[in-house]
């Protein structure tokens, strides 16, 4: 499978019309829908914001107010063609007085996904087994030595009266298995899956919720009706 590495923000101009696309990385339709409001509220005078996901959970999209089939379905299908998952894009829109036609807007939409896609980073990525690990300080040098000899991955680390790790292996060994011989030490629970970053020696959470974008200059672009969710064409 193939996301991004983190968000991106790609703008272009058509018959003064201002296409802003913001593409980042999202896990599930709830982190989808809570971005796609933020950017609502942060675009909240645009004249559409559009939208299309693909997550582990599901996918949709979303014309919000362009005629039908001429907004969210050609974003998602540039994010198909290109194969990403676990990926959200919303373009937003400043009606710039110039009809486009269905066909113009198709294009639009299509080519703004591809453009902010295009300044992207690919990253392949893997479903990994997700197991936590608890331990005493008194053993942890033991333990860390365990986790070097098996080639496992740290991705999260808490440091509390006892000692707990998130861990992953590249080949997504059984980890109850390895730390068998210290079943009187250590506890070990499978935690969840998690779509991870493929990489050689080691594996790194993709996804971050800290983003931001800057409010858009509009300019000539932006009309007096720009807050209407059902602008001319």
């Amino acid at each position: 499978m193939k996301t991004i590495e983190k968000a991106v923000q790609s703008e272009i101009n058509i018959k003064k019309s201002q296409f802003i696309c913001s593409l980042f990385p999202t896990k599930s339709k709830k982190e989808s829908k809570e971005i796609i409001q933020k950017l609502n509220h942060q675009y909240h005078d645009a004249t559409h914001n559009c939208t299309a996901y693909i997550t582990n959970d599901g996918e949709g999209y979303d014309d919000n107010g362009e005629p039908g089939g001429t907004a969210g379905k050609p974003m998602i299908n540039a994010l198909r063609k290109n194969d990403l998952h676990n990926v959200t894009a919303v373009v937003t829109r400043y009606f710039g007085g110039i009809k486009l036609g269905a066909g113009g807007l198709v294009r639009a939409y299509s080519k703004s996904v591809l453009e902010a896609i295009e300044a992207s980073e690919i990253i392949e990525v893997e479903y990994y087994d997700v197991y936590n690990i608890t331990f005493d300080y008194s053993d942890l040098k033991d333990i860390e030595r365990e986790i070097r000899n098996s080639k496992l991955t740290i991705i999260q680390k808490d440091f509390a009266e006892k000692i707990s790790y998130d861990l992953v292996s590249k080949n997504n060994r059984n980890i109850k298995e390895i730390f068998e011989k210290f079943h009187n030490k250590i506890k070990v629970n499978f935690k969840n899956k998690q779509v991870l970053k493929k990489i050689k020696w080691r594996i790194n959470n993709y996804c971050s919720s800290n983003w931001s974008f800057p409010t858009p200059q509009r300019g000539h672009t932006q009309s007096s009706g720009k807050s209407s969710k059902s602008s001319p064409s």
